[in-house]
């Protein structure tokens, strides 16, 4: 069998990652797959691993702006499938096939199906799009031969929209790189922290308006305002508008910076030492489908601080504190209680780092290819 993967819409950040772990990990020829064609942009081929099986096809109008994206995607893909004898196309950035069956598509991003967390948007084209995109992802997921989702959460959000959905589904959930695994580190009582060695909390994420770092740093400057002598180290890209609101925050809590560090974004292989580094770490997201960030935290073998919301709990378990994200008083409260606490830090961060061992790229490639093996000759039969 031949696998076709539609990649136009793979561009950067996690679906990238996705893509890249997932092909390195792959053994398609245990599915029954000769060959694996793969349709992107010529930066996205380029991040991807070399395989004999492996064919890199790139398509000129996938480097452009989107309308010349879903151009190609109506008017070349199905064509180009059918030609390169594919037995199933795979759209991992969603989709559909335009007449190409079957096709397997994947949800990656709950913000077009939490109605609440795309107001946080206000009257803006991040909203519109979004809307847009609960309609044409709906759509597309609705006439999918298969459905692959990243949670127990998902699943139920997106079946909740879909409800007449008859194709295939199955939960996979991504892996964690290598890179971030690091056992637990000893803890030890507040009492021995000083000036001399602050304890550094850590917050990987894109600024934007449902991570809620605002929220967080209120709460760290409640908590240094206390006598804790910790620090806040604030990493990702930013939305400018999600930007504004928390330069202004920290304009009022730490106009000085001397708490408070905006790195930036910073590459994906450089993080996993910035994890390492770290002595607790805080996820304050209220919207997630699979909170990659969060099991990285897990694997560098971090206590963590959690928010209550969307599947956090699902992987988090009983490995963490929690708090409602959108309450700044709640926050501290969780901080405190681990920086209170060097068993109970000890005891979270030993569970965390044992629950991440359950996600592995070798499990989501092996589970995603006999998904599409299934779902391929499940047409042939039918």
């Amino acid at each position: 069998m031949i696998l076709g993967i539609d990649a136009s819409n793979i561009r950067d950040g996690g679906g990238v990652t996705h893509l890249c772990e997932l092909l390195k990990a792959a053994e398609p020829e245990q599915h029954g797959f000769e060959q694996v064609h793969v349709w992107a942009s010529q930066r996205t081929l380029k991040q991807l691993p070399q395989h004999p099986w492996l064919h890199k096809i790139h398509e000129p109008l996938l480097d452009l702006a989107l309308p010349y994206r879903l151009y190609w995607q109506r008017t070349k893909l199905p064509r180009l499938a059918k030609q390169a004898g594919c037995n199933v196309l795979f759209l991992p950035g969603s989709g559909s096939g335009h007449g190409f069956r079957p096709y397997v598509t994947m949800s990656q991003n709950l913000l077009p199906f939490e109605p609440k967390e795309r107001e946080r948007y206000g009257i803006s084209l991040t909203r519109l799009r979004l809307i847009t995109l609960s309609f044409s992802q709906s759509r597309a997921f609705r006439l999918a031969d298969g459905l692959i989702l990243l949670t127990q959460y998902a699943r139920k959000t997106v079946m909740a929209r879909i409800q007449d959905y008859h194709g295939k589904w199955i939960a996979i959930p991504h892996g964690i790189n290598p890179q971030f695994y690091r056992a637990s580190k000893a803890q030890y009582a507040l009492s021995v922290s000083s000036p001399a060695r602050t304890l550094q909390i850590l917050y990987v994420s894109i600024i934007n308006v449902y991570k809620h770092q605002w929220y967080v740093a209120e709460a760290v400057a409640k908590l240094r305002n206390q006598g804790f002598s910790v620090t806040l180290e604030l990493v990702g890209p930013a939305y400018k508008p999600a930007l504004r609101r928390l330069n202004a925050t920290l304009s009022k809590v730490d106009p000085n910076g001397d708490f408070i560090h905006y790195r930036g974004s910073i590459a994906y292989a450089d993080l996993p030492p910035i994890y390492h580094q770290s002595d607790i770490f805080v996820f304050a997201s209220s919207c997630e489908n699979m909170p990659i960030i969060l099991l990285e935290a897990m694997a560098a073998g971090l206590p963590i601080a959690c928010a209550r919301r969307g599947p956090m709990p699902e992987i988090l378990g009983d490995a963490g504190v929690y708090f409602d994200p959108e309450n700044s008083e709640q926050i501290a409260d969780a901080l405190r209680l681990l920086l209170n606490d060097p068993e109970l830090r000890a005891r979270c961060a030993e569970k965390a780092f044992a629950k991440a061992q359950a996600y592995s790229w070798e499990r989501c490639a092996h589970q995603t290819f006999d998904f599409l093996r299934q779902v391929a000759q499940g047409h042939d039969d039918s």
